[in-house]
């Protein structure tokens, strides 16, 4: 910085001119070193904004530095420690590779099977060579499956007789997949497979609500063979035992003390069913499970009493089913007389008339869990699946019978003893309508 002074004295300022030429030469002064400073501030400025700038510049650059340098001994570090985990891996002994499925032996199915005589074949499958293929070819097209690139598939033949097995004997899934040759998941599959195509495509063709051409047929049977008109049948139920539910299991106990589904059965006069009801609780009582099913709804709406009626000593007597006590008499339902000792002869012919007829449900019953005995020993699957077990297993009994399967005496199992309890009384109308039927059969 420049400083200048000025020496003078105000004894030679004689005049206002040279005061005023002196001070302006002060301020001219002052002003250009005003500048000076001023410009000397400003480079200084600058010079040190450039100086961060550099090194901002410096400091990124080594930071860039120093991450490439630690990712590349990252990478060295990673690749060295590969090879000589690969150098390990390849001195250890190499493991044999693992099978995608275990194989078993399919001789007993291959070889011991297609020799089977028609009294093997009726004992292992309850029905004979022709009715297995007729089922094969009725099922095959929801049954079959395609290979695939790690395994082949299970022939429809061998699903059918992998789930008939099951369903005949009830044997664990372990002795039937060792057996056939097929793992365990294989062999539930099949089963579960199998019940349903049986319920899609056979059920309804086996197990009809019958038409009037029907009715007036299935009444005419019975009354040719047991003198009771216009009856078309007889409905039971039947406990199928099953394991103990996780959700509600008290309302499956009944009062056997086992848990339990409820199969309500109707069958004609030959034992094929011509209406089922399964999977309600084994709690209920039966006439409960009746008031659950379709076959009240529709036997309230007159579809037995208005169609195919006819006179029976002198009353107009419509279509009807029998059953134990334990059911509500109505209309189009008749029951016996309670056994007192005091009934009278035609009442007891009645009685015996009508017991005659029963015996054809629970005969049915008994054919039904003879020939498929997982009905019989308690079931360990689902709920909905057994469902669709007991359905199925009614359509083929319907199928064997009516295609004159041999049934062997060997089959049956022990008989179920039912236990009567008091139901609700039926509407007044319907129950002497029932009482006046039961009159006029006494003494027909």
């Amino acid at each position: 910085m420049l400083h200048t002074r000025v020496h003078f004295s105000t004894a030679t300022m004689n005049s206002e001119e040279e005061f005023a030429s002196a001070l302006f030469v002060l301020l001219d002064m002052f002003a250009r070193d005003s500048f000076l400073l001023l410009d000397m501030y400003r480079q200084q400025q600058q010079r040190m904004l450039t100086y961060f700038v550099h090194m901002r510049k410096r400091q990124r650059q080594r930071r860039q530095q120093l991450h490439t340098w630690f990712q590349n001994s990252s990478i060295a570090f990673h690749r060295q420690r590969r090879k000589r985990v690969l150098s390990l891996m390849l001195l250890e002994p190499r493991s044999s590779p693992r099978a995608w499925s275990t194989p078993r032996s399919t001789r007993w199915w291959d070889a011991t099977v297609p020799a089977f005589t028609e009294e093997e074949w009726l004992d292992n499958f309850r029905m004979s060579e022709e009715t297995f293929e007729y089922l094969c070819v009725r099922l095959k097209c929801a049954l079959e499956r395609r290979d695939t690139s790690f395994r082949q598939c299970v022939p429809v033949r061998k699903r059918v007789a992998v789930a008939l097995w099951r369903l005949a004997t009830n044997a664990e899934y372990r002795t039937i997949s060792h057996l056939f040759g097929v793992s365990r998941s294989v062999v539930y599959r099949c089963v579960r497979d199998f019940c349903e195509a049986i319920c899609t495509h056979l059920l309804p063709e086996l197990i009809t609500f019958p038409d009037q051409e029907k009715l007036k047929s299935m009444a005419a049977f019975i009354e040719n063979r047991w003198g009771l008109p216009q009856c078309i049948g007889a409905v039971d139920g039947s406990h199928i035992p099953i394991i103990s539910p996780g959700d509600f299991s008290v309302d499956f106990y009944n009062r056997k003390g086992f848990h339990s589904v409820i199969l309500q059965g109707v069958v004609d006069g030959r034992g094929l069913f011509w209406s089922v009801n399964a999977g309600q609780a084994g709690s209920l009582h039966d006439a409960r499970v009746l008031r659950l099913s379709s076959l009240w709804e529709k036997a309230n709406s007159g579809v037995f009493s208005e169609t195919g009626a006819r006179q029976v000593e002198g009353v107009n007597m419509g279509y009807y089913i029998l059953g134990d006590s334990a059911y509500p008499l109505q209309n189009w339902l008749l029951k016996p007389y309670h056994d007192n000792g005091r009934l009278t002869q035609e009442q007891k012919l009645y009685n015996r008339k009508t017991s005659k007829v029963r015996v054809v449900v629970e005969n049915a019953f008994g054919r039904l869990k003879g020939r498929w005995r997982c009905l019989m020993k308690r079931n360990d699957c689902g709920l909905e699946l057994t469902k669709r077990m007991i359905l199925a297993c009614c359509a083929l009994h319907n199928l064997c019978e009516s295609h004159g399967e041999v049934y062997r005496s060997a089959w049956d199992g022990r008989a179920e003893d039912e236990d009567v309890a008091p139901v609700d009384a039926p509407p007044l109308s319907q129950r002497r309508r029932g009482e006046m039927f039961v009159l006029d059969l006494c003494v027909y």
